[in-house]
């Protein structure tokens, strides 16, 4: 499940485990150089690129992984 990738990568990137899927990236101390190392991840681990003004339009886990869902993309696991 996408979700659950883009949780595991946020988790790991921001370096915290208690992230819930509706908090803001930002209000998390989220900050131009993580969001870049997520978008990396994103690439890498889930085979999609997720445009930068996405990113910020998409600031929570919810919201982020619906876009990549509405992409198409399919992921493996993490």
């Amino acid at each position: 499940m996408i979700a659950d990738s883009v949780h595991a990568i946020w988790c790991r990137e921001l370096e915290r485990d208690d992230i819930a899927a509706d908090d803001d990236f930002f209000a998390l101390g989220g900050e131009s150089v993580i969001m870049a190392r997520i978008q990396g991840a994103f690439i890498e681990e889930l085979g999609v690129e997720v445009p930068m003004d996405q990113m910020f339009l998409n600031s929570t886990v919810t919201s982020i992984s619906a876009h990549i869902e509405s992409l198409g993309a399919v992921t493996g696991s993490v």
